[in-house]
């Protein structure tokens, strides 16, 4: 745990929040922010500062509560979809640095664009292939 770290002080009870599903792993609660209707993050118990850092098997747990909870949401709920997003380290927009997702569930019709428009110049634009060999593992 880390004593600074807002997600950490929430697990251990030190912090009020909205819980949805928590299981040993795992900690799926509503987001302050109150932006989306069921804006839900999901954490693990234990304290790593994103995806690059968590070990598999708790990147495991993790993901199967994200699917639990977004099954619950569409099925149970009322909602049509959802959004799975998640940001690490500080260049990718990551304001907690514990690692988190958030759920955002989702409406036909709600009129919330999740997804990137990209106002790059045709000049500054990589080929795919020159940039599929860049990238491949």
């Amino acid at each position: 745990m880390n004593a600074d770290c807002i997600f950490c002080k929430i697990i251990n009870g030190e912090a009020a929040c909205y819980r949805i599903y928590e299981d040993k792993y795992t900690l799926a609660f509503l987001d302050v922010s109150n932006d989306v209707e069921g804006h839900t993050l999901v954490v693990p118990k234990k304290h790593f500062e994103n995806i690059l850092d968590c070990g598999e098997e708790t990147l495991s747990q993790v993901m199967k509560t994200v699917q639990a909870v977004s099954t619950h949401f569409t099925e149970n709920c009322g909602y049509d979809g959802i959004n799975i997003l998640n940001a690490n380290k500080e260049a990718a927009q990551q304001s907690v640095f514990h690692l988190h997702f958030h759920i955002i569930p989702r409406k036909k019709k709600d009129k919330i664009d999740a997804w990137i428009t990209a106002n790059m110049q045709e000049n500054e634009k990589n080929s795919l292939e020159k940039l599929c060999e860049k990238l491949k593992l």
